[in-house]
């Protein structure tokens, strides 16, 4: 078995072989092996590529010096008695003649090449009659939500996302996409060299010095896409500049992802796509499309109608029950703890013990949170982004941006006249600027959580903690200490770092006034106003923040009742 990581790579051959070949598509949980072998800061695909193979028992391997770490990777994987074969395709950046001639003499040298190692004769016959017979096969679900993935290469797992959440991945054109076109070739003309020519002339990545074609092809099909996942890796900065251009120049939806190419941070992916296919819907429908006939549940032995929504957070689960006239008539707000199942079945008891009802006097529940996917009893799940803009909407129609400030996450959500969610960006993995990077500190400083935002108030030396990382942060901050630093000012410190990180997010989105803050942090006195100084502008804060995004789950329940 042979693997390959890139499209350029010219696999027919191997084919032609009677060789194995795979696509290298890397599913891993870390790179223990592969950071004895790399350096910690190279690009996390390469690593991903590494341990893959190491993992799956793929000795024989097929790169392209399409960058740096690549290079780096086939030192690595040469110099590896686990390795049997390895081969570097020096592939030209430029699309002519010369180009193509150039890569005709670089598949001959991989011929040479397989041909020594396994002992076999390359079959020209069975070469051509390969490539002719091959054709793209789309193999994926159709919606009527056609979405375009670009970008860096893409795990499948992040396609499945996609088309999971109601998109259709109707244009792949990251390097993991298939080629745009298929061709043909004859046994009396030179087929080497036009086959060498296909695989230049395939859709461009960014190594080429002229790949314009990328976004020409969006902008051709701009009328069959309804939004578009831009995709990078971490630690390669190359393909941020063309999303940069992309952001000025398209109009339609566009959602910008990084990952590492582990699967750990999936459900903050999921909630990012999903909620990006939930703005589209909202786009295309006038409001949320989550409508769907059901049997209702309602035992009640009166006309009211009630339905709850449920937050299941990090660090808190709440409720909100609501009746028909879109008052509450329930709320409650409990610790998640160690299992988000346990703390959805505490927070719903208590909200239906305080109105004396069971869960069957409900007609409909709408779950929603980091934990959404896993409450049994929720008849259907919604993002918090689009959950928290219809729940500010509802509260101050004035609203057109959101600062959601919760226990594992910082969001920022812009809203249009209607209350519609446009755009929103999310924090990334890291901890930092969240409720639990403030939780943190309160245990460092030994000061109650619930006390910090009004000692906060009472600073008179401006400090500033530099370091947004949690971790460094905690350190910076016990050095503080250890300089006998006010407790107040080191807060207050503490404080403008949260609000500068989400202070960030706003800005990718976009400023737009009037501003709703939400979530648990909205009940620091401290951070808010660290906000309102640096946005300029005033924040409305809910009476009960931390419900909203429960209370957003039961409007939209009660437009399906």
């Amino acid at each position: 078995m042979i693997g390959y990581v890139c499209k350029y790579t010219p696999f027919h051959i191997i084919k032609a072989f009677g060789e194995e070949v795979v696509r290298i598509d890397p599913n891993v949980k870390g790179f223990d092996r592969a950071d004895t072998l790399m350096h910690p800061s190279i690009c996390t695909y390469a690593k991903a590529v590494l341990e893959e193979c190491m993992n799956s028992d793929i000795h024989n391997v097929i790169l392209v010096n399409c960058c740096d770490s690549i290079k780096r990777l086939y030192d690595v994987l040469r110099e590896s008695s686990y390795f049997k074969f390895v081969h570097l395709i020096d592939v030209p950046r430029k699309r002519n003649r010369a180009s193509s001639l150039l890569m005709k003499n670089e598949i001959i040298k991989l011929i040479n090449a397989i041909e020594e190692f396994t002992g076999k004769k390359f079959d020209s016959d069975k070469f051509i009659d390969i490539v002719n017979s091959e054709h793209v096969i789309k193999n994926h679900k159709q919606s009527n939500i056609n979405i375009a993935v670009i970008g860096s290469r893409v795990k499948n797992s992040i396609i499945r996302q996609i088309e999971d959440a109601g998109g259709s991945v109707n244009y792949n054109l990251t390097c993991t996409g298939n080629f745009t076109r298929t061709t043909t070739l004859f046994k009396d003309e030179d087929f080497l060299l036009s086959y060498s020519s296909f695989l230049l002339n395939s859709f461009p990545c960014m190594r080429m010095v002229d790949n314009s074609d990328r976004i020409k092809v969006i902008n051709e099909n701009l009328s069959n896409i309804d939004g578009i996942v831009y995709h990078t890796t971490k630690f390669c900065d190359v393909y941020s500049f063309e999303y940069a251009k992309l952001k000025n120049i398209i109009s339609i939806p566009m959602l910008k992802i990084e990952t590492d190419y582990t699967e750990e941070g999936s459900g903050q992916m999921k909630t990012r796509i999903e909620a990006f296919i939930e703005t589209i819907k909202t786009k295309h429908n006038g409001s949320e499309d989550i409508q769907e006939s059901r049997i209702i549940k309602n035992e009640s032995s009166n006309n009211d109608v009630l339905v709850a929504g449920i937050d299941s957070g990090s660090t808190s689960t709440n409720v909100v029950v609501m009746n028909e006239k879109r008052k509450i008539v329930s709320y409650s707000i409990v610790r998640t703890g160690a299992k988000s199942k346990n703390g959805a079945e505490n927070a719903m008891k208590e909200a239906l013990n305080k109105i004396g009802i069971t869960i069957g006097m409900l007609s409909k529940i709408i779950s929603t949170g980091y934990g959404r996917v896993s409450i049994p009893f929720a008849d259907k799940e919604i993002t918090e982004i689009t959950c928290h803009g219809k729940a500010a909407y509802f509260l101050n129609n004035s609203v057109r941006t959101i600062i959601d400030i919760g226990g594992q996450d910082s969001k920022a959500i812009k809203l249009d006249d209607r209350g519609n969610v446009v755009d929103f960006a999310m924090n990334d993995k890291c901890a930092a600027g969240t409720g639990r990077f403030l939780e943190m500190m309160s245990r460092t400083l030994e000061v109650p959580l619930n006390e910090m935002g009004k000692k906060s108030l009472s600073w008179k030396e401006d400090i500033d903690i530099t370091s947004m990382c949690t971790v460094f942060a905690e350190s910076e901050v016990v050095s503080l200490v250890a300089q006998n630093k006010e407790i107040s000012d080191i807060i207050h410190g503490l404080n403008k770092s949260v609000a500068t990180k989400t202070v960030s997010l706003v800005n990718r989105v976009g400023k737009k006034e009037n501003y709703m803050m939400t979530g648990g942090v909205a009940k620091n006195i401290g951070v808010v106003k660290c906000l309102e100084e640096k946005l300029q502008k005033g924040i409305f804060i809910p009476d009960e923040p931390q419900i909203v995004g429960a209370l957003g789950a039961a409007l939209i329940a009660l437009d399906n009742v």
